[in-house]
């Protein structure tokens, strides 16, 4: 151990132990640790600019979390074998890092800060997602960043019903609830997962629970952080001008309040109503003045407009569209909308727009996953799109950002507990949902949209599943609103995004993030309990389009025969370097994949065209039917020689039909009696038990 090294260990309820080290790794970062749990081990590191940028009113926030393959004893695939751009998982890792933390900066912090979290050592049964977010926070922790942490990370799972904090990843296959929740010692401040159809209750239980494991680790924290004599740095990002300030409130709240009171449902127009007080404010100031004061005025008219907003919602219990508190917005919804598409779906809910498709597919097109602790396929894939103009915005395509990719996995992890099983659906399915119009929650629409493009496309779910995004405005003095199905605007200037999926009988995912200082329980439970009621009542207007799967597939999708066979033929299937199986797909056009599964061979075959399923399986089946002695066979002449010819009888098997076997008369030669390639009638007399070679004749036919 480093002469320098600190470390400071706890344990978890079951008695494993956790160590966070710091003082030997990274030493020039302002605050450095390595997290051990196991053989899994996190470096995480926080840097800060010691100054803020000129103009910069906001918290540049960064954060990275990558999982080195040789952390596995793994090369990375590709042709460069290095770590290249983040995966979808690492994405997603780094979202839960950054909302835990966000909301703790201070609001008038604003240097430039980094935090990097990276797994330099795996444990197979240690999940490190569930471990990011501490190492992250114990990174600051032990730096002079200033920060209102600390804050901790738990995955919480119930298993064989029992809830476990990180539990093993072996047992994780049998867990109907398995989330990671963030907190502070105090409250909750983010939440994200995924439930087999559990109730409100038990989500709150889940939860709590989590609440008590993360307690234990934001006080481990602070020991560390004292044992090192910790001090936060000083730090003047803001300058301000109170005069103005004063006058910007006082000549612009009224206004603007009575503009949120207007109930436009329209946001452009509110937009455009808003922006119209601040520029009446602004015509009493010449352009010298505007010049150097425009800057303080944005800010000071932004901090009215919010809050007028937010006493407006509190005090008159209506919203800034003008429904009440737990109204949801008029829906429609239309299915088989491209005629083209395997499924589809347009969902409207207010002035929110998801157009999705599902695309069935066969094994052929299954997605390959090469992760430094994961390797295998998925055959469930849902991706999500948010291009500028669905904001009325200008927006470069400059690929998939983070945010589609965390809201297309919430979409995912929604849709896909209720997939049905391999038994009635051998698709490989991937859905896209294309956002046309935002106005909030258009992560909820694309759950909605996937749900009822699925029962188009004929997939056999097993219920409907709907979601919906629940806001908070809070007053500080004790009063609060919860908003159901918020707009963008509630989102930008609430206190919460709360996000519930599920189908009537219960949740199937969750993601909460918290924009204050945590999050009460008893607000927590009417947020649920107002989810549901919301949740339910789309699932109604849903049913209204389209209330089960269709009957059948769509004309044109694929259809997929799945025939099992013997171990031992699976060779016989693919051919010499895959000749066989591809002269199938040549000749029939369909598409076939083979693997071995439970020690016997599966095979799958995939084609729009019934003449082209039937002709692939009858290929297949001949090669693995057992020739039977006696057996009457149409072959074709495949090699003559001196001695008689080889004819194929059955797909992969040729059998010697001797020359004294094809005439009754005596033939002196081979010589003009049979031509390569041509079709004969040939029995099969004999098969040789110790070589398993084919003896046929064709005289015993004449």
């Amino acid at each position: 151990m480093s002469q320098n090294a600190v470390v400071k260990t706890f344990k978890l309820a079951d008695g494993r132990e956790i160590s966070i080290e710091t003082g030997k790794l990274a030493k020039q970062a302002d605050g450095s640790i390595v997290l051990r749990m196991g053989d899994c081990m996190l470096l995480a590191t926080a840097v800060s600019s010691p100054d803020a940028k000129p103009g910069v009113d906001f918290m540049p926030l960064t954060v990275d979390y990558q999982e080195k393959f040789a952390s596995a004893g793994r090369f990375p695939g590709g042709f460069f074998r290095r770590e290249a751009r983040l995966n979808d998982n690492e994405i997603l890792i780094c979202r839960l890092i950054d909302r835990a933390l966000r909301p703790l900066f201070p609001d008038d912090y604003h240097a430039d800060t980094q935090v990097m979290v990276t797994l330099i050592s795996a444990d197979m049964e240690v999940a490190p997602d569930c471990l990011a977010g501490l190492a992250a926070s114990a990174a600051i922790a032990v730096s002079d960043i200033p920060f209102n942490g600390p804050i901790s990370e738990v995955r919480v799972a119930r298993i064989d019903g029992q809830f476990i904090i990180n539990p093993p990843i072996s047992t994780m296959a049998t867990a109907d609830i398995d989330l990671i929740v963030a907190g502070t010692a105090k409250d909750i401040l983010m939440v994200e997962g995924e439930m087999k159809e559990v109730s409100e209750k038990e989500m709150a239980e889940a939860i709590g629970f989590a609440h008590e494991a993360i307690k234990v680790q934001c006080q481990a924290q602070i020991e560390l952080a004292e044992m090192l004599g910790v001090t936060k740095r000083s730090y003047s990002h803001e300058t301000h001008d109170e005069e103005l300030r004063e006058k910007v409130w006082k000549e612009t709240y009224d206004k603007v309040y009575a503009v949120a009171r207007r109930c436009n449902p329209d946001k452009h127009a509110r937009k455009v109503a808003f922006k119209e007080v601040l520029v009446e404010f602004c015509a009493q100031f010449t352009e010298e003045e505007l010049a150097s004061k425009m800057g303080f005025i944005k800010t000071y008219y932004h901090d009215v407009e919010k809050e007028a907003v937010r006493d407006m919602i509190i005090k008159e219990k209506i919203r800034l569209d003008g429904r009440g508190l737990t109204d949801i917005r008029p829906i429609w919804s239309e299915v088989n909308y491209l005629p083209s598409a395997h499924g589809s779906a347009v969902f409207t809910r207010g002035e929110t727009q998801s157009l999705t498709t599902v695309t069935l597919g066969s094994k052929l097109d299954e997605q390959i996953i090469d992760q430094a602790m994961y390797q295998g396929k998925n055959k469930f894939l849902l991706h999500y799109n948010f291009p500028g103009f669905s904001t009325g915005e200008v927006k470069p395509n400059r690929g998939t950002s983070r945010r589609e990719v965390g809201h297309g996995n919430l979409a995912m992890r929604s849709l896909k507990q209720m997939m049905p099983g391999d038994d009635l659906n051998p698709y490989t399915i991937r859905i896209v949902s294309d956002i046309l119009e935002s106005n909030g929650s258009s992560s909820m629409a694309t759950v909605c949209a996937g749900s009822l493009a699925l029962f188009d496309a004929g997939v056999k779910l097993k219920a409907a599943v709907s979601g919906i995004a629940m806001g908070l405005i809070t007053d500080g003095k004790g009063s609060f609103a919860v908003l159901s199905d918020i707009l963008g605007d509630e989102d930008h200037l609430g206190d919460m995004d709360f996000k519930v999926t599920g189908t009537e009988k219960g949740i199937c995912a969750c993601q909460m993030d918290l924009k204050v200082d945590g999050l009460p329980y008893e607000i927590l439970i009417q947020a649920l309990e107002q989810a549901k009621a919301g949740r339910l009542h789309i699932l109604n207007e849903m049913s209204k389009t389209l209330s089960a799967p269709s009957e059948d597939y769509k004309a044109h999708a694929p259809r997929i025969v799945v025939l099992r066979i013997a171990k031992e033929y699976i060779g016989a299937v693919i051919g010499p370097g895959g000749k066989i199986i591809q002269e199938i797909q040549r000749v029939t056009g369909a598409s076939i994949s083979i693997e071995e599964v439970n020690n016997e061979g599966v095979v799958e075959i995939a084609s729009p065209n019934k003449q082209s399923i039937d002709a692939a399986l009858n290929w297949v089946k001949g090669i693995v039917a057992e020739p039977e002695v006696g057996e009457t066979y149409e072959g074709k002449v495949k090699t003559i020689t001196a001695f008689g010819a080889f004819v194929e009888f059955m797909p992969g098997k040729d059998g010697l039909l001797h020359i004294s076997e094809i005439s009754k008369d005596r033939l002196p030669s081979m010589e003009g009696v049979l031509t390569e390639g041509e079709k004969i009638q040939v029995k099969l007399v004999e098969i040789d038990k110790k070589t398993g070679k084919y003896r046929l004749s064709r005289k015993v036919l004449l």
